[in-house]
């Protein structure tokens, strides 16, 4: 077999790179079942494909790292040799992925996450002693840090090399299906291609946007924010379990999650985040229970709609596509919505309150004006959304769209539309600011990322002057405790509630993050440092 492929590799000039790899792969995958399948010789076929370009398409790089780590991992049972297997992998791809672009290289770590998800979901599945239980945390910890400082040092290239603007032109687009390539890496899981092996590939992702994947408007760069997004998740989920006291932990969190979107600045991640909030269950239901999985989402709510990112200006991501662009502005419009319905339905006004005060004064909220004004034009009788809420901005949408001006994204507004037609007349406008204002939560950011806009002159800077008020507004409108003031440890004890204030605004182009919470951010110097932490000092532990 192995020279029957070689026949037809004896140029790799050109087109003849991209027919010989799509030849291969397709051998491959028909081989994969086979009783007598040897993974050696794709594996020697692949690494000449491999060392023949400089730059090597992601298909090649991902499928000889697959037939690798099967070599790698087909003797490893116990967990901590997967764990450890799954680690080389991780340098395996890095190393194969250094003339990669920023995009590609960060969209190659996607199987890495997946191991590393199978590796947990196994020990969780372990009655494993405290001790050994521990070492295998510190050592997923230490694994999820590298990951992470690695997409960080990825991320700063993407602002830094033209990569996004790259991208954007379909240099760096997959040749292959998404599914076929995930085939390799899961044939032994696999029922049949499609949603399901995308969904086994991607376990921390929502059936909503692994369909998305699935229907094929996924490139490079897509793939990239979606790792981005799995990679994230895992590390507030490490968060969750180390943590003890609620309210701490939340500010903890809350303040890591906006400065890791600061610095990652991808708007393809913060898509996929916003798309996955828009599900009823976030996709950790495997790693948390009911509890905490509510406690991440308020965290993830309040990093997505209480903080105003630079990166997300028009004038910043004007190289998008107009649709890209509205897609996420709808998305996030229903995010604040269920959010705000959220709240107010568990009777916590004052939240709801700081999510609609928080929109009204936001780039968002102006963006979709602007956009909803152009569409209907300015001649147009319409009076305008009858308040200043996400509610009523989406009444109005619909209005319009009941009189034939279409301008919900379909694959939203047939899944969210029963929200905005509820009999409820309430709408928490301007009022907010009057609302419970001498009460705040202790622990909640509020602050517009200036980080990366160039200051153009006064009105721009009125214009963050105006929304710095809006969101400190906000801030006024949260209550200084959830629970009756009190705050409550994992062991069920309750603490007594202080009545101390405190409100935190910052300005990230001051680089003001006060230093106890610096090392709660994803390094942004390298990934030395984070490599430092991989082991554990001993291995006593787990005796």
């Amino acid at each position: 077999m192995d020279s029957q492929i070689r026949l037809n590799f004896s140029n790799f000039l050109g087109q003849n790179y991209e027919l010989a790899l799509n030849q291969s792969i397709q051998t491959l995958l028909d081989s994969l079942h086979e009783p007598n399948f040897d993974s050696s010789v794709f594996a020697s076929i692949f690494l000449e494909l491999l060392q023949s370009r400089i730059d090597p398409p992601l298909e090649t790089i991902w499928v000889y790292s697959a037939l690798t780590f099967l070599n790698l991992s087909s003797q490893k049972e116990r967990s901590f040799d997967r764990l450890a297997v799954t680690k080389e992998l991780f340098q395996l791809i890095s190393s194969c992925s250094v003339s990669s672009s920023s995009s590609k290289s960060i969209a190659l770590m996607a199987p890495v996450l997946c191991n590393l998800y199978s590796v947990i979901i196994d020990l969780k599945e372990k009655d494993m002693g405290f001790k050994a239980e521990r070492k295998a945390m510190r050592k997923i910890k230490a694994l999820v840090d590298v990951i992470l400082g690695y997409i960080n040092v990825c991320c700063e290239g993407l602002r830094g090399d033209g990569d996004s603007d790259k991208l954007q032109m379909g240099s760096d687009n997959m040749t292959m299906p998404l599914e076929d390539l995930v085939s390799v890496w899961i044939g032994d899981r696999l029922v049949e291609k499609g949603v399901e092996g995308l969904s086994v590939f991607f376990p921390l992702l929502t059936v909503d946007i692994v369909e998305w994947l699935h229907n094929g408007e996924c490139g490079i760069s897509e793939l990239a924010g979606v790792v981005i997004l799995e990679a994230f998740l895992l590390k507030l989920w490490l968060g969750i379990c180390e943590g003890d006291m609620k309210m701490d932990l939340k500010n903890e969190l809350r303040t890591w999650a906006v400065g890791s979107v600061t610095g990652f600045q991808n708007i393809h991640f913060f898509e996929t985040l916003v798309r996955m909030l828009l599900d009823p269950t976030l996709p950790v239901t495997c790693l948390l229970n009911l509890e905490d999985e509510v406690f991440m989402r308020e965290v993830l709510y309040d990093a997505v709609i209480l903080v105003e990112y630079a990166f997300l200006n028009p004038y910043i991501v004007d190289h998008l596509s107009a649709k890209t662009i509205r897609r996420l502005a709808i998305a996030r419009l229903m995010v604040t919505h269920e959010a705000i319905e959220l709240f107010r339905k568990q009777g916590h006004q004052t939240k709801a309150l700081s999510y609609t005060t928080a929109f009204s004064g936001s780039h968002l909220h102006s963006q979709l004006m602007k956009w909803v004004t152009s569409e209907i034009g300015m001649e147009s009788k319409d009076s305008g959304p009858n308040g200043s809420s996400p509610k009523a901005f989406l009444k109005w949408l619909v209005r319009l769209e009941n009189k034939g001006i279409r301008l919900l994204d379909g694959s939203l507004s047939k899944h969210r539309a029963q929200l905005v037609l509820d009999n409820s007349k309430e709408d928490y406008g301007q009022s907010a600011y009057k609302t419970d204002g001498n009460k705040a939560d202790a622990d909640l950011l509020f602050y517009i990322d200036n980080k990366g806009e160039e200051k153009d002159g006064n009105e721009e800077d009125e214009k963050t002057y105006s929304m710095n008020a809006a969101f400190v507004a906000a801030a006024h409108t949260i209550q200084l405790t959830e629970d009756g003031g009190e705050r409550k440890r994992k062991d069920g004890r309750r603490l007594e509630k202080k009545k101390k204030v405190k409100f935190l605004k910052y300005n990230l182009s001051d680089d003001s993050v006060p230093s106890a919470n610096k090392a709660t951010y994803v390094s942004k110097d390298g990934s030395n440092s984070e490599i430092e932490v991989e082991n554990p000092p001993t291995d006593e532990d787990a005796e």
